[in-house]
């Protein structure tokens, strides 16, 4: 019951969110990233001069073993070039207190990470991002899903 509360909430909460251009998430089979599970989200951008802002959130169980998470991000074009890439260390819990970050209920907790702010897209399109875990294990326990945010950048 909880949960489906907790839902609600975060629907409603990202439902008034005018700068969004697109968010989603890809859920993870049985809570665990494998290492060769990429999640890839397609997006269109029809306002090619504006700033936008690129994020990766994470859903995770409060037993997830780590305090941080690698993961590697590629920003493609509809041709499938390559225009930004990067390795990103995500914390996910305080490396001294244990205690986890972002927003939760339970022991389940959301995080948005910031991966690229104010970029330009060079024209109107599609666009695909996508994200690998690069952890140095093959599944990656108790993560629940991933997913890709775009919204235009608030001054």
């Amino acid at each position: 019951m909880n949960r489906l509360l907790y839902s609600l909430i975060l629907i409603g909460l990202f439902a008034c969110d005018e700068n969004r251009i697109f968010e989603d998430n890809y859920r993870l089979t049985e809570k665990y990233w494998h290492v060769d599970t990429v999640a890839s989200f397609t997006f269109d951008i029809n306002e090619p001069n504006e700033n936008y802002d690129l994020f990766i959130n994470i859903r995770n169980s409060s037993a997830y073993p780590y305090y941080n998470l690698y993961v590697k991000f590629i920003l493609e074009d509809s041709a499938g070039n390559e225009l930004l890439s990067d390795l990103e260390n995500l914390i996910l819990f305080d490396s001294k207190t244990g205690q986890p970050k972002g927003s939760g209920l339970g022991d389940v907790f959301d995080h948005q990470f910031e991966l690229v702010e104010k970029f330009q897209f060079q024209k109107p399109g599609s666009y695909t991002m996508k994200y690998q875990q690069f952890m140095r294990i093959d599944s990656l326990p108790m993560i629940h899903f991933v997913g890709a945010r775009i919204a235009k950048t608030i001054d």
